[in-house]
């Protein structure tokens, strides 16, 4: 009986270590995380991730974005934005991630010296995009201060005005029309008050023939559903449709591509987080030789 027993507590013994084994080993699965796909970099897929849940569910620390040199859980052909960035700082966040992340990779660097360097090119940038909007702002003529309607909110300010320190970020082409990102404080401080999110040159007289702007304020996830918006609003209003109405339908459209980008995000595979979450020195990944 004795016997019996230990045999049986054996057994029990070794079933526990091959339970607490396969749980210590296995990867933990994490849901929630994708929010929007913004399409391809150099052969990396772009996701923009819900910021709140990876520091919930994963890693506290995590801020503006992430490659897997970095951060282990961030699977491998993908960059990761954070949703809570704005707008205005989207690219520079991707083109610091894609530096980062080829430099520990290719070299073996440390994440810091990858780091410093990538903070480096986005100073290259900020100016760059300084440079361009200052003197895209020189080349305009003066613009109206009005809206679709001809309203004019702020009565003390010309009936026309030069823009000056307006523009922060060109965005680039779509559609025939160029999309810039706009200091929407100052906008709203210096040229009409109710300006929102975005707005397109026949909505609002003082945004320049065939410009979008892009509220700097809006996060990095609203931007293109903000720019699809400014689209189709304009077409419709070129096809003859009052601004209201545009407005309501355009609204519709983009409510359709934010559906689409539910189910694409709620689609993607299930994210396994390991134990190590973050990596502070390169692993040379040998296809970048």
């Amino acid at each position: 009986m004795k016997k019996l027993f230990q045999s049986k507590i054996a057994l029990y013994e070794f079933f526990l270590i091959i339970i607490l084994s396969a749980s210590c080993s296995a990867d933990r699965k994490v849901d929630g995380v994708y929010r929007y796909f913004t399409g391809k970099s150099d052969n990396y897929d772009i996701w923009i991730v819900d910021g709140n849940q990876v520091r919930l569910k994963i890693f506290s620390s995590f801020l503006y974005g992430g490659n897997e040199q970095r951060y282990p859980f961030n699977p491998k052909g993908e960059i990761w934005i954070d949703n809570a960035i704005s707008c205005e700082e989207y690219d520079l966040t991707l083109a610091h991630e894609m530096n980062e992340r080829h430099l520990m990779a290719k070299f073996g660097w440390t994440y810091l010296t990858s780091h410093d360097s990538s903070l480096m090119l986005e100073q290259v940038i900020r100016k760059t995009n300084e440079d361009i909007c200052r003197a895209h702002e020189t080349s305009l003529k003066k613009v109206a201060v009005t809206d679709y309607s001809n309203i004019k909110e702020i009565p003390g300010i010309p009936d026309s005005i030069k823009l000056q320190n307006i523009y922060r970020v060109p965005v680039g082409q779509r559609d025939s029309l160029s999309i810039w990102i706009v200091d929407g404080y100052m906008v709203r401080k210096t040229i009409y008050p109710d300006f929102g999110f975005s707005g397109n040159d026949l909505s609002y007289h003082f945004i320049p023939q065939k410009e979008i702007w892009i509220d700097g304020q809006v996060s990095c996830e609203e931007t293109e559903y903000s720019i699809i918006t400014e689209i189709n609003e304009r077409n419709l209003m070129l096809k003859g449709k009052s601004y209201s109405d545009a407005y309501s339908d355009a609204i519709d459209l983009s409510r359709k591509k934010r559906q689409e980008m539910d189910r694409l995000s709620r689609s993607h595979f299930r994210l396994s987080v390991p134990d190590s979450l973050t990596r502070y020195a390169g692993v040379i990944d040998p296809s970048e030789k």
